[in-house]
C-alpha cells in the first residue's frame, strides 16, 4: 500500500506540474510577451478560467501527503518552513495581484499588480525546481527524524546544507526554462497577433537552455544522488520515463515547425512527465533522501498503517474521477482562442 501511495502523490504532483505550470510560465512571461493593455488582458484571459483551479492540485497532494505519509509531512513541512513561507507569501500575492488587477480598473494599480503577477510566477517556479533539486541532493535528516535547513549557507553539496546551494539554483533555472516554455506554447495555443508570435518565440528560445540544462542537471544529478542509477541498473523497464522526457523535448521544436501548436503544448506536458516520473522512480523507495543514507525517510518507515491506507484508496478513487470529470468539463468549455468582451479585465469568467 505504501508503494501504491507514493505512485498516486507522484501522479498528483506532476498533474499541479502540468497544469498550474502553464499558468506560472505565463506569468513568468507576461511583461515580456504582452506590450499593451490589450496584450496583457490576452494573456490573463488565457489563463483566467482555470488559474484558481490547478492549484487544487497543490493542496491535493500536501493532503495526501498528510495522510498516506504522516513522517515526511511533520519532517518536510518542519524542515522547510522558512521556503514553504516564502511560496505561501508568493502564492498569495500571485492570486491578489490578477484578482485585484481584474476588478479594480487603474491606470496607477495596474502596473503594479503585473510586475506582482510576472515576479512572483517567476519566483515560484524558481523555488518549486530548487524544491525538488533538494529532494533529489537529500537533507540533513537525523536519527529524529527532523532537520531544519536554512535558506543558505556556503552553496556547497557538504553536510551542512541550505535550500539553496549551486545544485540546486541548477534545477531552479531548469524547471523555471521549462516552464516558460510550456507556458508560451500555451499561450501561443491560447491567443493571437502579436502576443501569440512573442510567446512562441519565447517557448522556442527558452527551448534551447531547457535541452542544454537537461543534459547538464542529468549527469551532475548521477553522481548527487547515486539511487538514481543504481534503480535504473536494476529495474531496466524504468528508461521509459527518461525516454518520454526525451520524445517530448525533441518534440516541441518539431511539432513548432509543423505549426502544430496543439501538439507543441503536449510534447511539453510529455517531457515535464518524463522528467517528474524519472525523479520519482530514482529515488524510490526514499520519500526523503537524507545526506546520510541510514536517516532516509522511505515508504516503509514514513507510511501510515495499512487499514487506513486501504479506506482511504476506496475514498480516493471517486474523489479524483469527480475532479478529473470537472476539469475535462472546464477545459473543453475553454477550448479555442481567447475572445476579450469590450469591457472585460482579462479574467475570462
Amino acid at each position: 500500500m505504501g508503494t501504491v501511495w507514493f505512485c498516486l502523490v507522484a501522479i498528483m504532483i506532476a498533474v499541479y506540474v502540468l497544469l498550474d505550470g502553464f499558468d506560472l510560465g505565463a506569468g513568468a512571461i507576461h511583461l515580456l510577451a504582452a506590450k499593451t493593455e490589450e496584450e496583457r488582458r490576452q494573456i490573463l484571459a488565457s489563463i483566467g478560467p482555470v488559474w484558481d483551479g490547478n492549484e487544487v492540485w497543490l493542496l491535493a497532494a500536501g493532503g495526501t501527503l498528510y495522510f498516506a505519509f504522516p513522517a515526511l509531512y511533520a519532517s518536510g513541512f518542519s524542515g522547510f518552513y522558512l521556503p514553504l513561507m516564502i511560496v505561501l507569501w508568493l502564492l498569495i500575492l500571485r492570486g491578489s495581484s490578477i484578482e485585484f488587477r481584474n476588478h479594480i480598473k487603474s491606470a496607477v494599480w495596474d502596473p503594479l499588480w503585473d510586475f506582482l503577477f510576472c515576479s512572483s510566477s517567476l519566483l515560484l517556479a524558481l523555488f518549486f525546481g530548487a524544491a525538488l533539486g533538494n529532494v533529489v541532493r537529500g537533507v540533513p535528516l537525523g536519527a529524529s527524524g527532523y532537520f531544519f535547513e536554512p535558506l543558505w549557507t556556503n552553496f556547497r553539496l557538504g553536510e551542512e546544507t541550505g535550500i539553496l546551494d549551486w545544485y540546486t539554483l541548477l534545477v531552479g533555472v531548469l524547471a523555471l526554462l521549462a516552464l516558460v516554455m510550456h507556458g508560451g506554447l500555451w499561450v501561443q495555443l491560447k491567443t493571437g497577433g502579436e502576443v501569440r508570435s512573442r510567446a512562441g518565440k519565447l517557448a522556442a528560445r527558452s527551448w534551447w537552455g531547457v535541452l542544454a540544462l537537461t543534459a547538464m542537471v542529468t549527469g551532475i544529478t548521477f553522481r548527487v544522488q547515486p539511487q538514481i542509477l543504481v534503480n535504473f541498473s536494476t529495474w531496466p523497464w524504468g528508461l521509459i520515463f527518461p525516454l518520454l522526457a526525451v520524445t517530448g523535448l525533441a518534440g516541441v521544436p518539431f511539432e513548432l515547425r509543423k505549426r502544430s501548436e496543439r501538439r507543441a503544448f503536449f510534447a511539453s506536458c510529455a517531457y515535464l512527465t518524463g522528467m517528474l516520473t524519472s525523479v520519482v522512480f530514482g529515488v524510490y523507495p526514499m520519500v526523503l533522501p537524507a545526506r546520510n543514507p541510514l536517516y532516509s525517510l522511505t515508504v516503509s518507515n514514513a507510511k501510515a498503517g495499512n487499514y487506513g491506507l486501504r479506506v482511504g484508496l476506496v475514498w480516493w478513487v471517486p474523489g479524483m474521477i469527480l475532479a478529473a470529470g470537472y476539469f475535462t468539463f472546464v477545459y473543453r468549455s475553454f477550448a479555442g482562442k481567447v475572445a476579450l468582451d469590450k469591457d472585460s479585465r482579462g479574467h475570462g469568467d
